[in-house]
């Protein structure tokens, strides 16, 4: 199974490229957004690498981050998302854009892209709301990782949902403001996703 592959980009086309790694060619199908962020043709090239092996093919899918590979996998354990529109929805949203879609139950932003209809988008927020305390938000980042130990006052999921809004754009005082107002109402034992959700909708007023 390939799960990394580091080489040269030897071309690209329409929702792929062709990485070069020691003269063998793998085609990694990719993300308009991941493709948009590869070299030069001739440059140095790290992808994480989705390996889905069939009886007919064998298909790469690459990613530059973590968090679109993540997401991949999600979103292809939803009734009626294949590889296709998967990545047709990653090319239109960021992750954290995606997280905050499902978090808050927007089916909206999921139904820009191509393929997505608001029936396929709701199910899509539905059955991933409770699926994503581990995903990845951004390079090198989790919804389940903080580096800002300390700055809620409360249970480690305060901290957490802090974390994943200060990765998500929101400043600091933002996040901590509207966090600490999802733990006043739901209490110190609310679930991460519950304190994000919520902390999401009051800074959207």
């Amino acid at each position: 199974m390939i799960a990394k592959l580091t080489g040269r980009l030897d071309s690209q086309q329409d929702g792929a490229c062709i990485l070069d790694v020691g003269g063998v060619g793998y085609l990694v199908f990719c993300s308009g957004r991941t493709l948009a962020a590869l070299p030069t043709i001739g440059g140095n090239l790290s992808l994480l690498i989705e390996t889905h092996v069939r009886e007919d093919h064998i298909h790469l899918f690459g990613f530059a981050e973590a968090a679109e590979r993540d997401w991949f996998r999600m979103l292809l354990g939803v009734q009626g998302v294949g590889a296709k529109v998967a990545l047709a929805i990653l090319s239109t949203l960021q992750p954290g854009e995606l997280l905050q879609a499902v978090l808050v139950q927007d089916r909206k932003p999921i139904t820009r892209a191509s393929g997505v209809g608001p029936k396929l988008a709701g199910r899509i927020v539905a059955e991933l709301k409770d699926k994503t305390g581990g995903l990845a938000l951004g390079p090198g980042t989790a919804a389940g990782d903080s580096d800002a130990a300390s700055i809620v006052a409360g249970p480690a999921a305060g901290n957490e949902a802090v974390s994943a809004l200060i990765n998500l754009g929101y400043r600091q005082s933002e996040a901590q403001s509207a966090v600490q107002g999802a733990l006043a109402q739901h209490g110190a034992d609310a679930a991460l996703s519950v304190l994000i959700r919520d902390s999401l909708k009051s800074l959207a007023r």
